[in-house]
């Protein structure tokens, strides 16, 4: 599954109803008193995480939101009705930006937060308010107060329970494949994730868990080489990190040489995803050369590894055991920010 993590909309609330001015007309009640009700509440406009949401990718189509305004009072003291607020469902992990400044306003991290994004206008007084003992007949009523409206710029932080990470055509996309139902398009060159794909991992035992394909990353990464900090930031909000290695391109006078750059970006970028679990993982096990380079990463690295094959789905039964408890137990997804 691709997702958007990126969008810009523009929200307005409702104005409020305007106060009504009559006065009561009944038969032998030639002198009936201000009888004008009161306008009702504009719609606010709220933000909310829902679970059933994984992408920003429905705001490519609607990018301006309206609340409703509030009905206008009317005669024999009837208020006007609220109007109803207008709540935009976004995924859990989007981050709410002033667009203009980029400020951060809001951090929608779990199903069910809200944020309120433009309060409705207030409805206006009817004259039957504004009488007094000296003014018995006041002829005027308040306009309802106006909506607010704002642009807002939505970002979504990545939330999922394993985040894949490596080097540039170490085989994530065919991991991510190998592992769930995703399809990314995997092809034999650097750089052919552009955007992170999520895929839902079976879990034999129980609840299915959440992996993420993060696009690849390169030396200098956290400073915005290559893809750079737009999918750095994904990896904050994951359990567990899957740190994929293309077996078949191991330096053989450094093997873990690849792995050091990867982990460099990571704890470059936030020193906190050093104490995140990490699972090394050893991919193309299917190509000639790639079961003796092992050997020497997992002699370097002083211990073995999980060797797999995303082509043939060797090893992958293995890999997904081993996550398990870690998925498990790892820190929670929507507690890191």
């Amino acid at each position: 599954m691709k997702f958007v993590d990126e969008a810009t909309i523009s929200v307005q609330s409702g104005n409020g109803g305007r106060g009504c001015v009559s006065f009561r007309r009944e038969k032998y009640i030639p002198r009936g008193g201000p009888d004008g009700g009161h306008g009702g509440k504009g719609g606010d406009v709220l933000l909310e995480a829902v679970s059933n949401k994984r992408t920003l990718y429905h705001f490519r189509f609607k990018r301006e939101f309206e609340a409703q305004n509030g009905h206008p009072g009317q005669g024999a003291l009837k208020d006007g009705k609220d109007a109803a607020n207008l709540v935009i469902q976004v995924p859990p992990g989007t981050l709410v930006k002033d667009a203009e400044t980029g400020e951060i306003i809001a951090d929608l991290e779990k199903p069910g937060d809200r944020y309120l994004a433009c309060r409705g206008g207030r409805g206006g007084r009817g004259n039957a308010h504004f009488k007094t003992s000296t003014h018995r007949t006041p002829r005027f009523a308040q306009p309802g107060e106006p909506g607010q409206s704002a642009r807002l710029a939505l970002e979504l932080k990545l939330l999922a329970d394993v985040g894949i990470v490596g080097l540039p055509n170490a085989g994530k996309s065919s991991l991510i494949a190998a592992l769930s139902a995703a399809r990314p398009k995997i092809a034999g060159y650097p750089f052919t994730t552009l955007t992170p794909t999520l895929g839902v991992v079976e879990n034999p035992y129980g609840e299915p868990f959440i992996a993420a394909d993060i696009p690849g990353l390169i030396e200098g990464a956290h400073e915005g080489a290559g893809l750079g900090i737009r999918f750095l930031k994904h990896i904050e909000r994951t359990r567990v990190l899957l740190h994929l290695i293309d077996a078949d391109a191991l330096p053989q006078d450094d093997p873990l040489a690849p792995m050091r750059v990867v982990n460099a970006e990571l704890f470059a970028y936030n020193a906190a995803l050093e104490d995140k679990p990490q699972v090394v993982v050893l991919n193309k096990l299917d190509l000639p050369d790639s079961a003796a380079n092992a050997a020497l990463f997992e002699a370097a690295l002083g211990g073995p590894v999980i060797r797999v094959s995303a082509a043939t789905h060797e090893g992958i039964g293995d890999l997904i055991h081993a996550l398990l408890p870690l998925v498990a137990t790892g820190p929670a997804a929507s507690d890191e920010t």
